[in-house]
């Protein structure tokens, strides 16, 4: 069955852009970004925008917002369904394409998050708690799917927020209950464990050659706050860190590498346990040349060049 979305994901340094945009070009199809990052303007070389790669083939959800900005899951949601709609009024084909773990699933789970305003009395009650008794919290509330939600004290709280609304709103509970998107295929860009290492070691070489560490001294200078890019993660952690004076140079490079490979371990943690939850994942070769990967897939769409 022809189906009404098609995801490219995998760990990063795994090569999704390019194959997303081949496959785009073979069947009229538009990117829709699921990298939790690339949506910051400003923050190009660091999170591996390489927008010159998409050629001709319309992106969204890219620099839709300003560095310093902390965008959520609901506004991702929400903009991802503006977006794919979008696409398809106009007879074009959604390809959603990204490393990030928790807005995939959340798009093929259907989830349909109502937004929730703040709670300052909550908020204030809840101040001061560790980590591990707002997740204590939170579990009495809720079956603890989603790990980031107790990532850190701040998103925990949020978390608490939400389930506390939910309660309180018993029709935006339901509003938000998911409903499975059936008809989409995930393609997973599989690439051994050695190989992904030497391109992440490769690529972040060339990133500070290409001027990573001038870029995250211009979101500084510009009047954003450490702690903001720290927030961010990865190269904008470590780089900030290097740049306020606590870490050196060697530090920098030596700690944020080992952190991406991490990362990138997490990520595959994270696509199997989608693969445990009931959203499996064709996983196809990185060594498979761009025309080779583009057939399959469409073979298994059932979809033909355009």
């Amino acid at each position: 069955m022809r189906p009404s979305l098609i995801v490219i994901t995998g760990p990063t340094a795994s090569g999704k852009t390019g194959r997303a945009v081949h496959l785009a070009k073979a069947i009229g199809g538009e990117i829709i970004s699921a990298d939790s990052r690339q949506i910051y303007r400003g923050m190009d070389i660091g999170t591996g925008k390489d927008i010159e790669e998409y050629g001709d083939v319309p992106v969204h959800l890219i620099d839709i917002c300003p560095a310093g900005y902390k965008y959520n899951l609901f506004e991702f949601l929400r903009d991802f369904s503006a977006a794919k709609d979008d696409i398809v009024s106009r007879g074009k084909f959604p390809i959603l394409c990204g490393g990030t773990g928790l807005y995939v699933e959340s798009v093929l789970k259907g989830l349909r998050l109502p937004e929730v305003p703040a709670n300052p009395e909550l908020r204030q009650s809840l101040e001061g708690k560790s980590l591990d008794e707002l997740t204590s919290i939170l579990s009495s509330m809720k079956v603890l799917h989603n790990v980031t939600d107790v990532d850190t004290a701040k998103r925990a709280i949020r978390a608490i927020e939400i389930q506390t609304y939910y309660q309180q709103h018993p029709d935006a509970a339901r509003q938000a209950e998911p409903h499975p998107l059936t008809d989409a295929l995930v393609i997973g860009v599989e690439i051994d464990r050695e190989s992904r290492r030497r391109r992440i070691t490769q690529r972040l070489h060339s990133r500070m050659e290409q001027g990573m560490v001038e870029e995250v001294r211009r979101l500084l200078d510009s009047g954003i706050p450490a702690d903001d890019l720290i927030y961010y993660g990865l190269e904008y952690k470590f780089l900030t860190l290097y740049l306020t004076g606590e870490l050196t140079l060697e530090e920098m490079t030596s700690r944020l590498e080992i952190a991406i490979h991490q990362f990138a371990k997490r990520q595959m943690t994270w696509f199997r346990g989608m693969e445990q939850r009931g959203f499996p994942i064709t996983w196809l070769s990185h060594t498979l040349s761009p025309d080779e990967f583009t057939d399959k897939i469409l073979a298994l769409a059932e979809m033909e060049r355009k």
